[in-house]
């Protein structure tokens, strides 16, 4: 699973040709998260109040780029690093 982008200790990885809805997945120590590219909602797992904040921010400023990656993924091409959340 590609890593994508790395903040504040959280890891944002992509899977190849994963299943629908366009998502991510979140990182950071125990905590786990598929997060809708789309909605910016978890659809899976959970991630602390602080922690969902600062990637809802980070995928609110990239979201055309995450749906960029997800194309390239559903095609198996590698992946465009993103900037980090600063």
């Amino acid at each position: 699973m590609p890593e994508i982008s790395r903040f504040f200790g959280a890891i944002i990885t992509m899977y190849y040709n994963d299943h629908p809805p366009p998502h991510f997945h979140v990182r950071y120590n125990q905590q786990k998260a598929i997060v809708d590219i789309q909605s910016l909602e978890i659809i899976a797992g959970q991630l602390s109040p602080r922690l969902y904040k600062l990637v809802q921010e980070w995928a609110t400023i990239y979201q055309s780029e995450l749906m960029e990656n997800w194309e390239i993924a559903r095609n198996n091409e590698p992946l465009n690093k993103i900037e980090p959340l600063e």
